[in-house]
């Protein structure tokens, strides 16, 4: 299976990337990964005789940058590492893409260049958030569509559904209404539409789910339309940071609060990492016509490793096939 990774895209630049690559390439030699940009770049980010053999170069002209105005960007820079990757989809060049690049810009791509899914109106944005028991919460749409219908809703559950199903294992994966209390009664119009819908839907729907529950496992799929989710999504990010620095600062006040720090490093860094985003890998862009997967902005090598890892599970149990047939049959039925 070939894999394209836009090798421009992130805040950390082109070799952070090109090491979570070459460390992907080295884990499973059933993967092709083609990597997309500039090829000086690259290249300068390889020691002499560390590239695999799975592993190639696309060479790309330009880039679209973090400030760029997205569909612009897009519909201009036809030569642009994220776009190029993007077309290597659509013609069947490559299974699937990976960018931690302009999110926006990475959402016209999927579809403008790749396409949407035929029956779904509007993809969704659909990251694994941390949960105390280790396993996560998928949550869509948290950012790309502001807004949604009743409907769009829906197909965010059927398409959270699959994912929890083919690249998981979750046999019934549990489906949850993000609201402002549990009772079916509760919220605000949207989701007092979309409650019915999602009890009639070929879903396990467990009802409406508070914020407050989410780390605690209450669901494995959180539903909810961007905006929301997205508040959700920077709450959680900005609030885990607040603790881990309040904590550093604590814990390096003094020699004795120094001594209790040593004792307790290791539940720390194990708590760490089970918050920690890279370890999920990458935010599937899930409705678009191909396999198209969004890694953080701020992704280490780690997480690019994790994010080809994601995506070679994804391909293996043909996720966009699933999700084809099942809204496919939706329609039909």
């Amino acid at each position: 299976m070939r894999i394209a990774i836009d090798a421009m895209g992130g805040d950390r630049g082109s070799a952070v990337t090109v090491e979570g690559a070459l460390l992907a390439a080295k884990e499973w030699n059933d993967v092709e990964i083609v990597l997309v940009g500039d090829e000086s770049q690259i290249a300068s980010h390889m020691p002499a005789g560390s590239k695999p053999g799975n592993v190639t170069v696309h060479h790309t002209a330009d880039i679209i940058a973090a400030d760029d105005e997205p569909v612009r960007a897009v519909r201009r820079k036809k030569d642009a590492s994220m776009v190029v990757a993007g077309r290597m989809v659509k013609e069947g060049a490559a299974a699937a893409m990976i960018s931690a690049g302009n999110t926006g810009a990475l959402m016209a791509t999927g579809l403008l260049i790749v396409g949407r899914i035929d029956g779904i109106e509007r993809p969704a944005l659909a990251p694994m958030l941390p949960t105390m028991d280790g396993s996560g919460v998928l949550a869509l749409d948290l950012g790309a569509n502001m807004d949604a219908s009743a409907d769009n809703l829906l197909q965010y559950a059927i398409m959270g559904s699959i994912f929890r199903n083919k690249v998981h294992g979750l046999a019934k994966p549990r489906v949850g209404l993000l609201n402002v209390g549990t009772e079916a009664a509760k919220g605000n119009e949207l989701t007092k539409a979309a409650y019915p819908l999602l009890e009639r839907a070929p879903i396990h729907f467990v009802g409406n789910v508070e914020a407050r529950d989410l780390l605690h496992g209450s669901c494995d799929v959180l539903v909810c339309e961007g905006f929301a989710g997205n508040i959700l999504l920077k709450a959680m990010e900005g609030t885990a940071g607040a603790v881990f620095s309040a904590l550093k600062t604590e814990f390096t006040r003094s020699f004795m609060s120094k001594l209790a720090a040593a004792v307790l490093k290791p539940g720390l860094s194990a708590f760490k990492k089970k918050m920690d985003y890279s370890e999920h890998g990458a935010a599937p862009l899930l409705g678009i016509n191909g396999l198209v997967l969004k890694s953080h902005g701020s992704s280490d090598a780690n997480a690019i490793k994790n994010a080809v890892r994601q995506a070679r599970i994804a391909i293996e149990n043909r996720l966009v096939e699933a999700i084809s047939t099942e809204t496919s049959g939706k329609r039909d039925g």
